[in-house]
């Protein structure tokens, strides 16, 4: 088995190698969170595994945390904040400039964070599980 993904940001290369990892990850909108008082913005994941060698361990996800930290600000577009069971499925994450990081989903929905410099960090959190199902979709 292996070990657990940890991986860190600090710049637009390291956040490109984090964005591979969390294509097509699922995430509720209840678990998008800021907490604005600790300038971090967090997100609880449901992560396919695309680093796990499918021939040795099968296709699996596992639960990660993503998290920004310095943000000052979030913005939302198409983001249904009214349903928090909404799932969404996340496909990238971008550094537009110094300033801002957009998380890009499905369905034209972002999440657009305002950042005094890019500090981001994913970790898989618990074990994973197998899936039958291999994310597939038009690329665009």
């Amino acid at each position: 088995m292996m070990e657990p993904l940890r991986l860190s940001a600090l710049d637009a290369e390291d956040l490109a190698v984090v964005s591979a990892a969390i294509q097509d990850s699922l995430v509720a909108v209840r678990d998008c969170a800021y907490l604005a008082d600790e300038k971090r913005f967090v997100l609880l994941l449901n992560r396919f595994r695309w680093e796990a060698d499918p021939a040795a361990d099968g296709l699996s996800r596992t639960h990660s945390a993503l998290v920004f930290n310095e943000v000052t600000a979030v913005r939302h577009r198409s983001i249904p904040l009214d349903q928090p069971d909404r799932m969404l499925e996340l496909l990238a994450v971008v550094q537009e400039d110094d300033r801002s990081v957009t998380l890009r989903f499905a369905a034209g929905r972002a999440i657009r964070l305002e950042i005094g410099r890019l500090a981001c960090h994913l970790g898989d959190v618990g074990e994973p599980w197998a899936t039958p199902w291999k994310p597939a979709h038009p690329v665009e």
